[in-house]
């Protein structure tokens, strides 16, 4: 081989050598653009996720939301700012029993199952009326929803009439529906319908379905528990008549039978 054609031939395997040195640079500055590309996509993506978590932390619940609300829809056959006041019973009856209850408290199951028909009866009967004030500290103390719900269920019968509401809230805290104060049942809508058919104004009462489903009194709900929580009342079943505490003989607990009741509301109609 003569030199001339040696130092061609190195010249070119040298040429070749830099052209792939060249495309294995090329090559190399892609992959690390494509590792960059992704790496900020993933930032972005961590950052949104994040960005995202933190806007729905902070994003009010629907009973949030309730309780801030400040147009309120209320129930008929209810009075006073935001419609909170709710009296049933004849306009004739002279004496007014507060009655302070939450629909999950187990204890105000026991009262109604016990005295409710008889509380019914005096009001019918225009013995006195009836104001009733919901609350929902127990959701407080499970972190449950079932108080609020329920409460604004309540609200759904009322509009209905008044009659239907004390049906309806009669059976809800029945012992066929009643759940245990830790199960929150009340806290589906599914649940509160089934209890519903139960009453005959109520059962496949499409308005009544819509406005337990929509939310309806939903912030209604948490206006009247805000005027439960202003009371100073601490503690369900409460029972008021003229300012003063309805309770048992001897005890400053709500009469829990028909004769302790009988006693103490003859005793307030007197006071």
């Amino acid at each position: 081989m003569s030199a001339r054609n040696s130092q061609a031939n190195k010249a070119a395997a040298r040429e070749r050598l830099r052209l792939e040195r060249e495309r294995q640079a090329k090559k190399e500055k892609a992959r690390r653009q494509v590792i960059v590309g992704v790496s900020a996509v993933a930032v972005l993506a961590i950052a949104g996720g994040i960005g995202y978590a933190v806007v729905q932390a902070n994003k009010p619940t629907q009973w949030e939301a309730a309780k801030d609300a400040k147009n309120v829809t209320a129930p008929k056959n209810t009075t006073g700012e935001n419609g909170t006041t709710v009296v049933i019973g004849k306009p004739a009856a002279k004496k007014t029993l507060e009655l302070y209850e939450d629909s999950r408290c187990p204890v105000c199951a026991t009262f109604e199952q016990a005295v409710g028909e008889t509380l019914k009866k005096d009001v019918d009967a225009g013995k006195y009326k009836v104001r009733y004030v919901g609350a929902t500290f127990i959701d407080n103390v499970t972190r449950g929803e079932g108080s609020k719900n329920a409460l604004s269920a309540l609200g759904a019968a009322l509009d209905v009439s008044p009659e239907a509401f004390m049906e309806y809230k009669a059976a809800l805290y029945s012992a066929k529906f009643h759940p245990e104060e830790n199960d929150d049942k009340f806290a589906k809508d599914s649940y509160l319908l089934e209890v519903a058919d139960s009453v005959a104004a109520l059962k496949g009462n499409a308005a009544f379905k819509k406005h337990v489903e929509d939310g309806t009194f939903d912030a209604w709900a948490m206006k009247m528990s805000a005027t439960f929580d202003k009371s100073g009342v601490r503690g369900t079943p409460t029972l008021k008549m003229d300012g003063k505490a309805v309770t048992a003989a001897g005890s400053e607990n709500a009469p829990m039978t028909v004769a302790e009741y009988t006693a103490a509301i003859d005793k307030a109609l007197k006071g």
